[in-house]
């Protein structure tokens, strides 16, 4: 007669349990419970562990002891025979590792990857990394999630993220016996405080800025800063901009794939603004005869070093609030040019089928339009 059910092996206390026929649930101090089978081998009282709780469901266990008992019954080493189906369950850190190796995240561009490997390593290892992956649950990721949840709301909710998919392909590996716990860390850790959008500098104040720049002695970084905001550029499509990419008989900045936000390849178009900012960053050439702004060394330049220039000569400002800014500009000074063409130039997708099949055929030319205008208006030249 079996003496355990899922309510009492729901609620056990730290202990040895016994369920009959030798199966006995073992709850340690710490909470984690597992699975032992006491069976004679060959004249010998051997413990056999079966698994975790997280893994074997007390029906499964029962089964998996009524396998060995037979086998030694049968006078053969159930142990043996336990481990030639035993699945071996990894730490979480192996686990994540596995997961971006093999997982869901292989699929993903390069910085993605590299991303959700780096945020795991830097603040989910140090807390959980040790722990197997069938023991981790709600309460150790809260734990992780603590340190950030109100200062970095946004890379809390990427890690907390990322948790949960190695949690899941854990699932579907047979590491764990369900996939990520269906959690609100919110009700342990608080609302968190509304996201607000980039700082952007208003738009009537984006001439003098430049003008400003134009004066100083012309760094790769201070250059590239200028470019990022008479493109309406990304700070990485920027920084990782290579002279092969443009076009200078064509005015075009041909930008791959693999540099955009969105996996997809795009052309903007360049003013003569932004022409003319490309031919003093020629010199640079000395450092770097494939990146367009290189950093010292060569190498590519830092976020930082855009985002420094900024904050040193304009105040509470992003590099990326310059996208807002051209969009308010388009909006209410080149109302003649169709909103979607607007953000096709902010590499934006356009949900619509129809305005997308438009796209094709005409918005270059808009673009042209739009872009050449906004440098003229950055130049101090075009109507405020």
């Amino acid at each position: 007669m079996h003496r355990l059910n899922f309510k009492t092996v729901q609620h056990a206390k730290p202990g040895r349990h016994g369920d009959g026929l030798g199966l006995y649930l073992l709850v340690s101090k710490s909470g984690a419970k597992s699975w032992i089978l006491r069976v004679q081998v060959n004249g010998r009282r051997r413990d056999i562990g079966l698994g975790s709780v997280a893994i074997l469901t007390l029906a499964e266990a029962r089964d998996k002891a009524r396998e060995l008992r037979k086998i030694a019954k049968l006078g053969r080493d159930p142990i043996s025979e336990r481990d030639k189906s035993k699945i071996v369950v990894p730490t979480f850190e192996k686990a994540a590792e596995t997961c971006h190796r093999e997982g869901p995240p292989c699929r993903w561009q390069k910085r993605h990857s590299d991303a959700f490997l780096s945020s795991l390593k830097q603040h989910a290892f140090p807390k959980v990394g040790r722990l197997f992956v069938d023991v981790i649950d709600e309460n150790n990721i809260v734990a992780v999630l603590a340190p950030l949840w109100h200062e970095k709301p946004s890379a809390a909710r990427k890690l907390r993220q990322r948790i949960m998919t190695v949690l899941d392909f854990s699932k579907v590996k047979g590491w764990r016996s369900i996939g990520a716990p269906n959690i609100s860390p919110r009700a342990m850790l608080g609302k968190q405080p509304k996201a607000g959008n980039f700082a952007a500098m208003p738009y009537k104040d984006v001439p003098p800025f430049i003008a400003a720049q134009m004066e100083k002695i012309g760094t790769p970084s201070r250059l590239a800063l200028m470019f990022t905001i008479l493109t309406a550029a990304r700070s990485r499509e920027v920084r990782t901009a290579c002279w092969s990419h443009i076009d200078f008989e064509a005015r075009t900045w041909s930008r791959p794939g693999e540099l955009m936000k969105s996996g997809e390849p795009h052309v903007v178009t360049l003013s003569p603004e932004a022409i003319a900012i490309l031919e003093q960053a020629r010199p640079f050439k000395m450092l770097s005869d494939t990146l367009i702004f290189p950093g010292q060394g060569g190498g590519q330049l830092s976020d930082m070093a855009l985002l420094k220039i900024v904050k040193k000569e304009s105040g509470p400002y992003t590099v990326h609030g310059f996208r807002a800014a051209f969009r308010t500009w388009a909006a209410e000074h080149v109302p003649t040019i169709p909103e979607a063409v607007a953000e096709s130039a902010l590499a934006h997708t356009v949900p619509d089928a129809v305005v997308r099949a438009y796209q094709r055929a005409n918005f270059m030319d808009l673009r042209r339009t739009l872009l050449d205008a906004w440098g003229n208006y950055c130049s101090g030249r075009g109507a405020a």
